[in-house]
């Protein structure tokens, strides 16, 4: 015991010193759960804002913001006027009439005459769906939820805009802009003609069109800004152009974009994109929940502006591609749902093998 080398001799700095056995039997501080790492949140599921958790855009809940601005404080549709309207889109009958239409046939709009019905012998679909929308339609209900934003915006405060969308300081032109550009609102018509010139000449899909619509309402939600005559087009030319860059697979080029606004520079196209993208804070995922729900209430927009969809009667041939469609949709999910192969097997369960030989 008198060895200073014994192993139980304390060392020189901690002599005297007594351990306190709530140090010794002190249990380790636990990891809370949601920091492990068995369960992180997904990256998609972290880059959305706590400011913008009602933001229509990210989540498939909230009311989308077109749907809202369409519609009049006491709950009933707001209705475009005659000079208003687009080639193809019938202007549709009031409120009243709408509620009344029971009562007085005659009061009901020539739209809803030629409106066809689904019968037990015969049935009527259009050629939208959610995967597959109509192109045509859908530029007008994209272009129409732009003229209720422009439309209905707060016009007692003073327009919140920034200067890379104000068209007096970016021109998309070489003509002159008048002095009072900012008070002329766009009519639905001039609307879908731009946004139609756009998307024929790129070449872009009817899904790039939704995409656009989400990028717009998410943009006016984040920047705290408005849309209105002074810098929608160039707000729909940011959202078209960064809609299809992450669209499609063969993305059009910002050069590509000064072929058809000829007047245009590419330093302007990248500087508008770039600020695009940050005032999104570089959020530019798309849950498809959300997808879908703007799908159905560009739907239901055009349904109360009475703007038809093409039907046809569902043929024969067309009922057993549909039919094929749903049947392969229905095998692909009871692929997923299998349960998955094991890599290892245990000797006990491998049947024998039996190799063929050749006797000579």
């Amino acid at each position: 015991m008198g060895n200073s080398n014994a192993c139980c001799v304390a060392p020189q700095g901690q002599r005297g010193k007594k351990k306190d056995r709530s140090d010794v039997y002190a249990p380790e501080p636990e990891v809370p759960k949601e920091e492990s790492s068995a369960n992180l949140q997904h990256i998609s599921d972290r880059e959305v804002a706590e400011d913008h958790e009602e933001d229509p855009s990210n989540h498939p809940r909230a009311s989308t913001i077109f749907l809202m601005k369409s519609t009049a404080p006491n709950g009933k549709v707001l209705e475009l006027t005659s000079h208003h309207r687009s080639d193809g889109l019938l202007v549709h009958h009031s409120s009243k009439k709408r509620n009344n239409h029971h009562i007085n046939h005659q009061q009901e709009s020539p739209n809803n005459l030629n409106k066809k019905f689904s019968s037990c012998s015969t049935i009527y679909i259009d050629d939208s769906t959610v995967s597959q929308p109509n192109l045509k339609n859908t530029l007008k209900c994209v272009a129409l939820a732009i003229y209720y934003h422009i439309k209905n915006r707060d016009k007692e405060e003073i327009c919140k805009t920034l200067d890379i969308f104000d068209e007096k300081n970016h021109p998309l032109t070489k003509d002159s802009v008048p002095d009072n550009y900012d008070s002329i609102e766009p009519e639905h018509r001039h609307i879908y003609r731009f946004i139609r010139t756009l998307f024929s000449a790129a070449q872009l899909t009817a899904e790039c069109a939704i995409i656009t619509l989400v990028y717009l309402e998410r943009l006016l939600t984040y920047a705290e800004i408005d849309i209105a005559p002074c810098n929608w087009k160039r707000i729909v030319l940011g959202a078209i152009l960064l809609a299809s860059k992450v669209w499609d697979d063969q993305a059009v080029w910002n050069v590509d974009y000064c072929q058809i606004l000829r007047d245009i520079t590419v330093e302007d196209m990248n500087a508008l994109e770039r600020q695009f993208l940050e005032l999104l804070q570089f959020n530019i995922n798309v849950p498809s929940s959300v997808y879908a729900k703007y799908y159905f209430d560009l739907r239901s927009l055009a349904d109360a502006n009475d703007l038809i969809f093409p039907v046809e009667q569902l043929s024969k041939e067309r009922a057993q591609r549909l039919e094929a469609t749903s049947r392969a949709c229905e095998e692909k999910m009871k692929e997923g749902n299998k349960p998955e192969l094991k890599r290892t097997v245990s000797a006990e369960n491998m049947s024998p093998r039996l190799s063929r030989v050749v006797l000579s």
